[in-house]
């Protein structure tokens, strides 16, 4: 495996991350600024290692604000062997061993009007090489300018290298955010790909990177547009009941959730996913009780 590669990878993610981190600081501080708010909101991060420490470790990214409610960012860069079991899920494990780094964003909002929001992207290494990882929205209440945009831009990225990428991706992401003993999707879609390798490392790594860059380039779009919206408390209530297929989405069948557990990773940085508040109940159905 070419080192080259690796901290080509490793850097973008990182820089990607950095570029996260100020753009949605700025739309805190935005928020802030109109609303009369003087405590400023910004990521702070945690540092963690993996085992003993020597087989690498990540960075948790995490702002509580008042447009994010809890937002996290976090970037990874592990590696060493994987359990026996899982092993043999993997793609062209061979004796186990792995090399991975990759980012993961989401973002859970204050506001029932704005979406959360969900991203990754990875580069893998085991006896092969691939790059995955998507994004998807879950609005509360579906916009449809806003789901002809967010998949307008994914298009974009996926267009620029190949036009069977889109209409492949977005038929994985329908397929995969999906909770079957709910029988409804979690969101309204968007993309993802998995053990991507055209046999052309340069190109599947830009495509990559475009990825990262149409999130960047829509999702704040999407904010701004629903950030001064007036709702209720009781959509704030339908937030927190909606949240809660997230939950059983995340637990239940998140294969990022499962890889991070299964290779060591941070606890705290996996949950990282999970939503502040949530419900499963609403509250007049009890109180009619």
């Amino acid at each position: 495996m070419n080192i080259n590669k690796k901290e080509f990878a490793k850097t973008w993610f990182r820089n990607l991350r950095n570029k996260i981190f100020h753009e949605f600081e700025l739309i805190e501080k935005e928020y802030q600024e109109k609303m009369g708010i003087s405590k400023e909101s910004k990521f702070h991060i945690k540092e963690w290692k993996r085992g003993d420490g020597d087989e690498g470790g990540g960075e948790i990214g995490l702002m509580y604000g008042n447009v994010f409610e809890s937002v996290g960012v976090n970037i990874s860069t592990v590696y060493g062997k994987f359990e026996p079991k899982f092993a043999a899920e993997m793609k062209d494990s061979g004796n186990g061993s792995f090399w991975a780094s990759g980012i993961s964003l989401v973002a859970h909002m204050c506001s029932p009007k704005i979406p959360a929001v969900h991203f990754n992207t990875r580069f893998i290494c085991t006896q092969s090489e691939w790059f995955g990882g998507g994004a998807d929205l879950t609005p509360l209440y579906e916009d449809e300018e806003d789901t002809k945009n967010f998949h307008q831009a994914f298009q974009n990225a996926c267009d620029k290298f190949n036009s069977k990428y889109y209409p492949e991706f977005k038929k994985n992401c329908d397929e995969y955010f999906y909770l079957p003993h709910r029988k409804e999707p979690r969101g309204i879609g968007g993309i993802f790909y998995d053990y991507l390798n055209s046999g052309d490392w340069n190109e599947d790594f830009e495509l990559t990177k475009e990825v990262g860059l149409a999130l960047l380039e829509i999702y704040p779009k999407i904010v701004r547009k629903h950030l001064y919206e007036n709702f209720t408390e009781t959509d704030r209530e339908a937030l927190l009941i909606k949240r809660g297929r997230y939950v059983e989405f995340n637990l239940l069948y998140d294969r990022g959730t499962r890889f991070g557990f299964l290779t060591n990773g941070n606890p705290e940085a996996i949950l990282v996913s999970m939503p502040p508040a949530v419900k499963w109940h609403k509250e007049k159905w009890i109180n009619d009780d």
